[in-house]
């Protein structure tokens, strides 16, 4: 039950005070991400210097999980190659499978907080919203001009 108890508060700290829920309007890259099934609805906002993502944001609205995933995503992100935030992209999203080794999960640092979200079918979509729409804004977002 240790587990349980971390994950919640976690999730309550990241939706109590979220340090990136903010705008960002000096955003170069800036993706809505949807998860209609539940009406989770963030906008990602980052900012790049070269290929590190210099400062990063979101704002929307969504069930505690999707919040606080974008959220931690967002921390792990900042200050990060953009290849080595999508490497920590896929590690989360093997870990929310259920896929990924304990090495992998501890390298997730907070994130791992989420790791029981595998055994939630209903909060998996809301867990990886953030993370889908980082992949989705690094690998085929256009930047803005």
């Amino acid at each position: 039950m240790e587990n349980r108890s971390f994950y919640n508060e976690i999730l309550t700290e990241h939706n109590l005070h979220p340090e990136f829920k903010h705008d960002l309007p000096d955003a170069d890259i800036v993706l809505e991400g949807v998860n209609p099934s539940c009406g989770d609805d963030i906008f990602l906002k980052l900012k790049l210097d070269g290929d590190v993502i210099a400062d990063g944001a979101f704002v929307g609205d969504g069930c505690a999980v999707s919040q606080a995933s974008a959220d931690i995503m967002l921390g792990m992100i900042v200050g990060k190659k953009k290849e080595d935030a999508l490497k920590m992209g896929e590690i989360f999203l093997k870990m929310i499978q259920g896929e990924a080794s304990e090495d992998e999960i501890d390298s997730l640092e907070e994130a791992s907080a989420l790791r029981d979200i595998a055994h939630m079918p209903a909060r998996v979509k809301c867990a990886v919203l953030g993370w889908r729409t980082l992949k989705e804004a690094l690998l085929d977002g256009d930047e803005l001009s």
